[in-house]
């Protein structure tokens, strides 16, 4: 399920305070290190009822500046997209290589479609979802891609 379609009213509020927490008293050392960076990415998901996007895209430049992994860059997109849109997280994943993990063709996949590039995301669909390991990812991925050829096919 997407961040966004979550009740964050089921959330476990004890739970979330008691993180926010250790994240402070790291935080206060002065030395991230890349695992605070992602508890601290984390946090700030959690934090009331919108995820900071700004936030969380400048944790993540500096995540990717301690740890320039594939993945990182990956995961940055997705925060560019929110913040610059899908057109500047697309051309963000140009370089990043990945081979055969299914989450680069299904964020390619869902930036695509947030362009309106319906043929070109659904194609990404399929990339992912051959890709993915578990059932129920290949499900979700066969959702989103229902639903956006229902989306096209109604207009």
């Amino acid at each position: 399920m997407l961040l966004a379609d979550q009740d964050r009213s089921l959330w476990n509020r004890a739970l979330i305070t008691e993180g926010h927490d250790l994240v402070r008293r790291c935080l206060r050392r002065n030395r991230p290190g890349p695992y605070q960076i992602q508890a601290a990415i984390s946090a700030v998901h959690t934090d009331g009822e919108a995820t900071d996007w700004p936030q969380v895209l400048a944790l993540y430049d500096q995540l990717l500046a301690l740890a320039p992994t594939p993945v990182v860059a990956l995961n940055r997109a997705v925060a560019v997209a929110e913040v610059h849109g899908p057109a500047v997280a697309l051309a963000a994943l140009e370089n990043v290589d990945l081979p055969g993990y299914h989450r680069l063709p299904a964020t390619r996949a869902e930036l695509l479609a947030r362009l309106g590039r319906d043929e070109e995301a659904r194609a990404a669909y399929d990339q992912a979802m051959a890709l993915a390991t578990n059932e129920t990812e290949r499900a979700f991925l066969r959702n989103r891609r229902t639903e956006l050829t229902r989306t096209w096919s109604e207009s």
